[in-house]
């Protein structure tokens, strides 16, 4: 028998994609989407200095403006990175720019940072946190991520992005700089790693105080053009890696209508290619950067499988738009099952 928060999902696929994305947005935001049931111990994991109730992550994008963050908690996410926000207001690319591959259990999206810009951002953001005795802000309980981009007109990457660190490091658990969407003209060129070394400077010059930082990543480079990105972010003081953003790749397997639509594509397809670049990156990381592996979750095997591979953390976003919060406890469960399969007591157990 279904329940409520797994009919409204049925129904907002019936809408447009957008009009469906916004309407779910607002009934998170006030708290009509549930909540999901406390974790189970054996769940716990801990990474950049953080403790996380469970290893399962939103990942950025469908919380642009940080609208729903405290709803979006309170359904059992292990922790929320929201954004991708930039330093001044854009619309995004028009209309259409959001599509459903149903078929493939994938989406494509060239929504291009539609974003309400920072001050909007750090506005939704200022009532919603509360700093503890230490002086540290906290999230509804679970570690919030946010998610910087430059806007398309006008940017200037080497002051945009410390600039937006400033603006947000009082309020993140960790940062994400995300050089990896395939929708923002030139973005891609900033992974180059004479560039990247000298953006991470500039951000290390500006904010020695700041949170964990992490570089989300495409899976559309060559193999090895990681290994040296890979040494230019530990040179850089970068705290992890987000393995991967959308691709832009089309695999002959697409069956869908919306399959030539330009843009990223994320979802099942994106596994296979995700996991490779994960277990590339693993090899030469050694354990010594924070590795979130994004890509084509759909499973308690996969998360279980990933995490074996080298990653401390996943985000999941295609099961999420696709089943609803009912994903979370589905996936949490059979990652339990998985663990108990393979005689794991405890994801802290897990070599690092």
């Amino acid at each position: 028998m279904l329940d409520l928060g797994q009919i409204a999902t049925q129904l907002l696929r019936r809408l447009d994609p957008e009009t469906a994305h916004e309407i779910a947005i607002h009934s998170i935001a006030y708290g009509l989407a549930g909540r999901g049931k406390a974790d189970h111990s054996a769940l716990k994991t801990h990474a950049l200095g953080l403790t996380f109730p469970n290893p399962i992550g939103l990942a950025a994008g469908f919380d642009k403006n940080a609208r729903a963050v405290r709803g979006l908690a309170k359904l059992g996410f292990g922790y929320i990175e929201t954004g991708t926000v930039t330093p001044r207001p854009q619309p995004g690319n028009p209309k259409p720019r959001l599509f459903r591959l149903i078929n493939d259990h994938a989406i494509i999206n060239r929504m291009g940072f539609n974003s309400c810009g920072i001050d909007r951002f750090c506005q939704n953001l200022t009532p919603l946190f509360r700093p503890n005795k230490e002086g540290h802000v906290q999230a509804a309980g679970v570690p919030l991520g946010i998610n910087l981009g430059i806007n398309k007109t006008g940017a200037d990457p080497l002051t945009d992005y410390p600039a937006l660190v400033g603006r947000v490091k009082s309020y993140a658990d960790y940062i994400t700089i995300n050089l990896s969407s395939p929708n923002t003209p030139g973005l891609r060129d900033l992974q180059e790693v004479d560039m990247l070394s000298r953006l991470l400077k500039a951000i290390q010059t500006a904010h020695p105080d700041r949170p964990p930082l992490l570089i989300k990543l495409a899976p559309d480079l060559e193999d090895e053009a990681y290994g040296p990105i890979l040494q230019a972010a530990i040179d850089g003081r970068a705290d992890g890696l987000i393995l991967t953003n959308t691709t832009l790749a089309r695999p002959k397997s697409l069956t869908s209508s919306h399959r030539t639509e330009t843009g990223g594509l994320s979802g099942a397809p994106l596994a296979t290619r995700a996991r490779d670049v994960l277990k590339l990156v693993a090899d030469l990381n050694k354990g010594r950067l924070c590795l979130i592996s994004s890509g084509g979750i759909e499973s308690g095997r996969d998360i279980l499988d990933r995490l074996k591979m080298g990653a401390n953390l996943v985000q999941i976003y295609t099961a999420f738009i696709y089943e609803g919060p009912a994903a979370l406890t589905r996936l949490k469960q059979e990652l339990l099952q998985e663990m108990s399969r393979d005689g794991i007591r405890s994801l802290a157990s897990l070599p690092r």
